[in-house]
């Protein structure tokens, strides 16, 4: 992201050579093309950064005073049904099947499915185990590091449903040993990214979901069925790896159509107690 300095609203001299932007600063990045997350990202770290200034006497006051300019508003993404969860997996190579399962049904992230490793599932106790993800750089080079956040590492279980077609892949497509990928390219290495995206973009375009449709938003699409479940926001941070209860509390939403269904169920006990109290009281007259 580069910013012309015509773009500051005129640089402004503080102390020595030093100069700082002005309020045309946050319109400029605006104008770039990148994500409203990360224009509130390049904020909050040049607000840090002149913050830190004011403490060393650099800087009289700190010009990042714009309200909410810091604050990230992130709007869900879509979500999949579980018949179309279905069809997803149905329409990718079958080497790839149980990969979109994972992550309609248990919300992992990409490089968390493919820093899996055998050693990490137990099909007898239906777990998956996640220690590590794979991330692979512009230049190709896989690294492999801890999950995203420290509540990442975490073990979760898999519905029964998913079970049977982990256990059929592992059978056919995982490497071997206990170090063995579970999720393999075509000949048995690495699976790439561009590799994987090929086969992503064909699967939805035979399935009726938006052209939009990423799939990370199969993790969505995890959490808000998790959530429908009445999992409490603890529950949902854990099964997510979130240290945070903000991404949980998103998808609590999604309990309304379950407190629809509780309000329905608590009206049908009341039907039958006070038909029965009826009965009781008929009885006794």
């Amino acid at each position: 992201m580069r910013v012309h300095p015509r773009d500051w609203g005129g640089p402004t001299e503080i102390a020595g050579n030093l100069t700082v932007p002005g309020p045309r600063f946050l319109d400029s990045l605006y104008c770039e093309p990148v994500a409203a997350r990360s224009v509130a990202k390049t904020y909050r770290l040049l607000r840090s950064i002149l913050t830190t200034a004011v403490t060393d006497v650099l800087i009289v006051r700190n010009p990042c005073r714009i309200d909410g300019a810091g604050v990230e508003r992130t709007t869900e993404g879509p979500t999949a049904t579980i018949a179309q969860v279905f069809e997803l997996a149905d329409a990718v190579a079958e080497r790839y099947r149980a990969l979109v399962l994972l992550s309609g049904f248990t919300g992992l992230r990409l490089g968390e499915l493919l820093g899996l490793r055998r050693r990490h599932v137990n099909v007898l106790h239906r777990t998956l185990t996640v220690e590590q993800q794979e991330q692979e750089l512009r230049n190709g080079r896989l690294v492999i590091g801890p999950p995203k956040t420290d509540a990442g590492t975490r073990t979760i279980t898999l519905p029964a449903e998913v079970v049977a077609a982990l256990e059929d892949h592992l059978s056919k497509f995982s490497g071997p040993g206990r170090d063995g990928r579970v999720f393999t390219g075509p000949q048995g290495g690495p699976l790439r990214r561009r590799v994987w995206q090929r086969q992503w973009h064909a699967a939805r375009r035979q399935v009726d979901l938006p052209g939009n449709f990423r799939f990370h938003d199969l993790r969505h699409t995890a959490n808000t069925l998790a959530a429908a479940t009445g999992a409490s926001t603890r529950e949902l941070m854990y099964r997510m790896g979130h240290a945070s209860p903000a991404a949980a509390l998103r998808y609590q939403h999604a309990t309304r159509e379950r407190d629809t269904a509780i309000a329905s169920a608590l009206g049908e006990l009341i039907t039958l107690a006070r038909e029965e109290a009826k009965s009781a009281a008929d009885s006794l007259g």
